[in-house]
């Protein structure tokens, strides 16, 4: 089966670029368990790949140009030209996996096959109803009927005048096509969480039908009405509709017949039936976080979730807006933070990476000009603070940006980076007692460093078990103030002199090597981070799960020593492995047999014979480079284990968010709040609490887009984004037109090595399951908690990175070759691609691409 044009629902999260709004909706109520029917989504590449082959993209394209929305003939005529391209065969590559996903489902189950659409339900806008949808389809040739015209049906006069009325660019939108089993229908309709008419949330709205759903869409019955009390779920009104039709499956499809006279003017759900309707749609908006429009059949006395999708129409509190980059035209890059908070953060998080930020980055603040940002509950680092600062101290734009590089990644080709309006003298008066006062505080940290590292774990374990045993609002206030918050700023400042003890020596010494020795043996060199008795902290996790496998620890002991770090460590709404059974069954049996051992020892062995290449070539700097990375292998592994115990403490946060939130009564939606407004909170002020709504409905908004651009220039809106269909992952740039990305895919050499294999492009560590051995992960970005993934790729391609990057970093000490930072990777790689990685070149080539 096709991995690229072919996702069985239920088997991960799936993005609407993947599946189309309906798709990726369904594949979300999947992953949580609710009642949906078993079935396939034909992804939005095959539609791609259909237009492609058939040659008919530019006449779509001709046929949609000029057309106004109002020109009813126009868009009519449009719509029959562009039908008539999609009556061409379906090409081979894609019609066999389609079949082949369709005969698992058994041979000649009766399916139903829906349009889903790129463009579905985005912000205000509802696309609903505008794409085809055909039930009841039983065998092969006509499930590629079907499909074809789902795809047709992207171009109706109706969808046409819509997008054009609203503004939605045409140019490249696709289509994902849903293919499930048929549900079973004595009864169906649709349930709003909220009543549409008054926009009341304290009761729910069912409609039903007898028979299929489709009578009820359709308008061609009226149903009956059951509103339903949200405290209790119970009826309160019902009003009974003469149904005098339904529509049922039958051997061409579906047929319209006659209900019952006696069946006619009767309930077609029962009162318990709709309680346990009003239960799932109260699930399903908990999920979303919005109120929703279900669409439900009940059959055999079991529910089936059709569809589901956010009220569009209905009025409540207006999502809060975080955007920080409307303030002001400044370049803002997440090229470091994302990996330490990939996440669309919530309130609570955010507030605490501020006191984190200003803890460890003395120079946080310009003439109140922040140095990072939130864009759409997303971390970023304004570049132009950093830019301004290096311009007063004499360094220049190409320098800057190649220092920067090292850390943040690349800048993109003619995105320029704005400078601050502050003048040079008002800048050093105010950067240098802040800078002596650092270097101060620095030297004093120093010494101590030691000494933390030992007593930190204990200090945090005791911090957590005094949290869960306060019994009182005010007891935990007392915790946060007098233990909580102080061992908080200690952490924080033990990473600033940890982070800033080595003087840039890394960054020197790379600079050195680059001079006297090639780019593999520079990577080689640059490894040997985890040699000897001294672990490596970003590959602590890995380390711990092979202690695990082998029964070396036991899982208290591995909570204890390793679980705090994640996929999601920083992010205190999110679980940690720690706690979480489940994640580490997961990552057991996916490890399979691998020797973690035999990897670092592989690249011990490399790092000695590029040692001795260096040192018969250059023998007098060698020796002095070698002191020089001595030192500052020294100063790494103690920032990296500066940052361990940070995160560490983020986990006790995390546990003190949740208390308080048992405490005051308002469960996980303290993580809506603050840190000081959860104070306040614990000391009897209320107020913030009516600002929870807004901004879950902020949060969840957010959550819901793809992950934004690395590189972002100027004023940016995340749902315009969203809604483009050309829009770049890489860069967006609001002071020019956007250009396509480039064809190649480019990036730093991360760890050398040349390896040729299929890839396995991935957006989040959960689906790690699917990298098979030997494959090349292709991701967006990496961290600590993608680190057990590693030794299973062949090779790991990012778009996020940089040479002192995890993923750089993680692939050079475990010898995988690696390529970071390619910004284009995950736009121009699918799934099943055969790729040649070279990691010392920092290229990616493809040698054939998936289904061809």
């Amino acid at each position: 089966m096709d991995d690229r044009f072919i996702f069985t629902l239920g088997a991960g999260p799936l993005s609407i670029e993947q599946a189309g709004g309906k798709g990726a909706s369904l594949a979300r109520l999947c992953a949580a368990g609710l009642p949906v029917p078993e079935g396939f989504v034909v992804g939005t590449a095959a539609y791609a790949q259909f237009v492609e082959k058939n040659g008919i993209g530019a006449a779509i394209q001709a046929a949609v140009a000029r057309v106004a929305a109002g020109d009813l003939a126009a868009l009519e005529a449009a719509e029959r030209s562009i039908s008539a391209l999609f009556t061409q065969p379906m090409p081979e590559g894609i019609a066999q996996p389609i079949l082949a996903a369709y005969a698992a489902l058994g041979e000649h189950a009766p399916v139903a096959v829906r349009s889903s659409a790129t463009a579905e339900d985005l912000g205000d806008l509802s696309f609903a109803g505008q794409q085809e949808s055909f039930l009841n389809i039983g065998e092969a040739e006509a499930l590629l009927d079907a499909i074809r015209r789902c795809w047709a049906s992207l171009w109706s006069a109706r969808a046409i005048g819509y997008r054009a009325q609203h503004h939605v660019d045409q140019a490249q939108l696709r289509l994902a096509v849903v293919v499930q089993r048929m549900a079973q229908a004595d009864a169906a309709g649709v349930l709003f969480t909220a009543n549409p008419l008054s926009g009341a949330r304290d009761e729910l709205v069912i409609n039903a039908a007898w028979g299929l759903g489709e009578s009820l869409v359709s308008g061609q019955v009226t149903p009956d009405t059951l509103v339903v009390r949200r405290a209790d779920f119970t009826v309160r009104e019902r009003r009974l509709a003469a149904k005098q039709t339904m529509v049922v499956p039958d051997s061409s499809g579906t047929r319209q017949q006659a209900v019952p006279s006696d069946q006619q003017g009767s309930a077609s759900i029962s009162d318990a039936q709709a309680a346990q309707l009003a239960r799932l749609g109260a699930q399903i908006e908990q999920l979303y976080g919005t109120p929703m429009d279900i669409e439900w059949a009940i059959g055999g006395g079991q529910i089936a979730v059709v569809q589901a999708r956010p009220i569009t129409t209905l009025h409540g509190p207006a999502p809060e807006v975080w955007n920080d980059s409307l303030a002001i035209d400044a370049l803002w890059s997440n090229g470091n933070v994302g990996e330490a908070v990939p996440d669309v953060m919530t309130p609570a998080t955010w507030s605490l990476v501020q006191i984190f930020i200003r803890d460890t980055m003395a120079i946080s603040d310009v003439s109140g000009y922040r140095l990072i940002g939130n864009i759409g509950g997303r971390f970023y680092m304004n570049m132009s603070v950093l830019a301004t600062l290096a311009s007063t101290f004499g360094m220049g734009s190409d320098a800057f940006h190649e220092a920067s590089g090292q850390t943040f990644g690349r800048i993109p080709s003619g995105v320029t980076t704005p400078i601050l309006p502050i003048g040079r003298w008002q800048i050093i008066r105010e950067i240098l007692p802040i800078a002596i006062r650092m270097r101060r505080r620095v030297a004093r940290s120093k010494p101590l460093l030691p000494g933390f590292f030992a007593r930190a774990p204990q200090q945090c374990e005791a911090l957590r078990q005094a949290i869960a045993a306060a019994q009182s609002p005010q007891q935990l206030g007392q915790i946060w103030h007098q233990r909580l918050m102080p061992f908080f700023h200690e952490a924080s400042r033990m990473l600033e002199s940890a982070a800033r003890s080595d003087g840039g020596v890394l960054v020197w010494v790379r600079r050195e090597l680059g001079k006297l020795a090639s780019e593999a043996d520079t990577n080689a060199l640059l490894s040997g981070l985890s040699a000897g008795s001294a672990e490596l902290a970003s590959l602590g996790l890995l380390v711990g799960l092979g202690k695990l496998a082998r029964g070396e620890i036991d899982r208290a002991s591995f909570a204890r020593q390793y679980g705090h770090r994640g996929p999601h460590e920083l992010e205190i709404s999110a679980p940690r492995p720690g706690e979480d059974p489940a994640w580490v069954d997961e990552q057991l049996a996916d490890m399979g047999q691998t020797d973690l051992g035999e990897l670092l020892r592989r690249q011990e062995q490399r790092q000695a014979e590029a040692w001795a290449r260096l040192a018969q070539a250059h023998p007098r700097r060698a020796r002095r480079i070698r002191r020089r990375l001595a030192q500052a292998t020294e100063a790494f592994r103690s920032r990296e284990l500066a940052r361990s115990e940070v995160v560490r403490v983020f986990w006790a946060l995390r546990d003190f968010a949740l208390r308080a939130g048992e405490l005051c009564g308002v469960g996980e939606d303290i993580f809506y709040l603050t840190i000081d407004e959860i104070l306040a909170l614990l000391g009897g002020d209320q107020a913030a609490l009516d600002r929870i709504p807004a901004r879950r409905a902020a949060y969840l908004h957010y959550r819901a887009l793809p992950a934004y651009p690395a590189v972002i220039r100027g004023a940016f809106d995340p749902d315009a984004w969203a809604a483009d269909p050309s829009r770049r992952s890489d860069v967006y740039d609001a002071t020019q037109q956007a250009s396509q990305p480039s064809a190649e895919v480019r990036g730093f050499p991360g760890a050398q090595g040349v390896v040729v294999g299929r890839a396995r492009v991935l957006h989040q560590a959960e689906e790690g399951g699917q990298l098979q051995s030997g494959e090349i992960l292709v991701t967006t970005i990496t961290n600590v908690g993608w680190t057990p993934l590693f030794p299973r790729a062949a090779a790991v391609v990012t778009d996020v990175g940089a040479p002192l990057s995890h993923a750089a970093i993680v692939a050079r000490e475990l010898g995988i070759p690696a390529v970071v930072g390619c910004g284009n990777a995950t736009m121009r790689l699918h799934t099943g691609d055969l790729l040649r990685v070279d990691g010392a070149r920092g290229t990616v080539d493809v040698i054939e691409r998936a289904g061809a």
